[in-house]
């Protein structure tokens, strides 16, 4: 029996998820590297230069196709529209072959989101209803996974993976909460007109899927105009960029045990093509091998990984940052942002420390005892209350909702952003002081690799060739 080899051994999506957490969790410390330097920056003697930096007027495109805006609407409105086509394809990911693939996995999850999203909202209701700021009753609704997952990874073996990966399916249905309510509560003046051509744009994505086009040139193009469509629409234009990762093709070429056998038979023609190897180049045989194993393998890819982890790091280590430099810019003091203890404050305060614990962990013992879901192994209910806790670190989404809930420049938004940084420190340091304190997990390894054998069928350990849904 052919000795199994590294794809056999690792289950798929397990791979892409850890892949997935170390990149969040390393791509957070670039985030708060460029929290602290706005901060800093915006209370100092130079806080008047950091305002015209965001400032700027920048022009893109040529005569009558050209958009010109502020640097500081080019990253909120163009660049985080990259951030949410990952937010998509991570939505979709996870639906396919994920945490959400099944109502049994997907049950606790999204009853825990549901209560982590309405109760912050009712809070900061309760505090702000029929005042000047009742509309930023979305910003407590947020969670930050970047931020929350490198937290997890902190603790080390205190986190399971299991934990991680509830967090990670939880932060991402609440990411699709903000998207919805983003798209039906924040955008403004809409036009039925220009609705329909990004409806347009859309159904050429649709159909590319239908074709199976997996170029990801050949989605960018409409894409970037669906883009463009719902910029001029008056709906905000980051829904596009979920709207475009959900068109992205979720199905393998060919199977895993057809990856296996044509890749080593293009290494044993590689390896036979070796003996007339030079030390510098490789022969024309070599080649030929190099360029079939290259194109075996995008086969065995779908297109939405590929497109996930090309652009991964991009949003984790360029895009965020850049958001968390442009907007955690709070000056405080003087004119400047306050944390008094009024309406606004309170609510986003309390929203993210109190209504994400309690809306989370109360729904979630609601799910077990009506036997709906089960909590994940390795875990208890004192891990659940500390994940909870970090599910109250908004920072990037509740940074956002709060700039389109207020508009720039006001001191509603200043303040709003001055009471996200301090509820979400206060909810990242409590959260992992609670799970250090929680039990050690069971001194059993977790499972790195699993037995070769069959390819698995759908679910966690292996969505297969199973199409998406809508593909």
């Amino acid at each position: 029996m052919a000795r199994a080899g590294p794809i056999d051994r690792i289950p798929l999506p397990l791979g892409l998820f850890r892949d997935f957490v170390r990149l969040e969790a390393s791509g957070s410390i670039v985030l708060l590297a460029a929290t602290v330097v706005a901060f800093g920056w915006a209370n100092s003697p130079w806080t008047e230069a950091y305002t015209a930096l965001w400032e700027t007027k920048i022009r893109i495109g040529a005569e009558n196709f050209a958009l010109t805006e502020s640097l500081l609407h080019w990253i909120n409105d163009g660049l985080m529209a990259v951030f949410f086509f990952v937010v998509g394809l991570e939505i979709k990911r996870e639906l396919v072959a994920g945490e959400l693939s099944s109502p049994r996995k997907a049950a606790l999850p999204i009853v825990a989101a549901i209560g982590g999203m309405v109760v912050p909202a009712l809070i900061y209701v309760a505090f702000n209803a029929g005042t000047e700021q009742a509309s930023g009753w979305g910003i407590p609704m947020a969670t930050d996974i970047a931020f929350a997952l490198a937290v997890l990874t902190a603790l080390g073996r205190r986190a399971p993976t299991q934990l991680k990966v509830f967090l990670a399916a939880l932060a991402i249905i609440d990411d699709l909460g903000a998207i919805l309510v983003i798209a039906l509560f924040y955008s403004h003046g809409v036009s039925v007109d220009w609705l329909l051509i990004g409806g347009g744009f859309l159904v050429v994505l649709i159909a590319f899927n239908a074709l199976h086009v997996r170029s990801p040139l050949a989605y960018a193009i409409p894409g970037i105009a669906l883009w463009f469509a719902f910029l001029e629409s008056g709906v905000h234009a980051t829904v596009a960029g979920v709207l475009a990762a959900m068109t992205i093709p979720a199905r393998r070429r060919i199977a895993s045990e057809e990856f296996l056998d044509r890749a080593k038979g293009i290494l044993d023609r590689f390896e036979d093509a070796s003996e007339f190897q030079s030390r510098r180049l490789m022969n024309a045989g070599q080649q030929e091998a190099v360029h079939d194993l290259e194109a075996v393998s995008e086969h065995v890819a779908t297109p939405l990984t590929r497109m996930e982890h090309g652009l991964l790091p991009w949003v984790s280590f360029v895009i965020l940052p850049l958001f968390a430099l442009a907007n955690a810019g709070v000056q405080v003091g003087g004119e400047g942002a306050s944390l008094s203890l009024g309406p606004l404050t309170l609510g986003i305060v309390l929203g993210l420390i109190v209504g994400k614990q309690v809306g989370i962990t109360l729904f979630s013992w609601i799910a077990v005892r009506l036997g709906w879901a089960a909590l994940p192994s390795g875990t208890g209910w004192m891990r659940v209350w500390g994940t909870s806790w970090l599910a109250g670190i908004g920072f990037t989404m509740s940074l956002f909702i709060a700039g389109l809930a207020f508009g720039e420049g006001t001191d509603l938004l200043a303040n709003s952003k001055l009471a996200i940084l301090v509820a979400s420190l206060i909810s990242g340091v409590v959260g992992y002081l609670l799970l250090m304190r929680s039990t050690p997990p069971p001194a059993v390894a977790e499972p790195e690799a699993a037995p070769a054998g069959p390819e698995p069928g759908p679910g966690p350990s292996g969505a297969g060739a199973r199409p998406s849904a809508g593909e």
